[in-house]
């Protein structure tokens, strides 16, 4: 096998691997999201309350699928700015 051959073989391996971790980051922020909101709902329907630790949860789950939003956000336009070459008007 030569070394190009590997080499192709191993950026398809690491695409795929991205692509799948972007994939799981965002479901697991979704699955935080809906998780929090669900037990919410089921919290005031049977003890028409919401307690403590189910609120310390919510604030948890939304904090990090916050991050996992926003930082993926934060790298792709700090990515977009490295590329990206000023102009220089003079």
């Amino acid at each position: 096998m030569s070394a190009l051959t590997v080499k192709s073989q191993h950026n398809a391996l690491l695409h795929i691997s991205f692509s799948t971790m972007q994939i799981t980051r965002y479901a697991c922020a979704v699955l935080l999201i809906l998780s929090s909101i669900t037990m919410v709902f089921i919290e005031l329907f049977r003890i028409d309350d919401v307690p403590d630790g189910l609120i310390f949860y919510i604030a948890q789950a939304f904090l990090l699928a916050g991050s996992i939003f926003g930082l993926d956000y934060y790298i792709k336009k700090i990515t977009e700015m490295t590329t990206t070459k000023p102009t220089h008007h003079g």
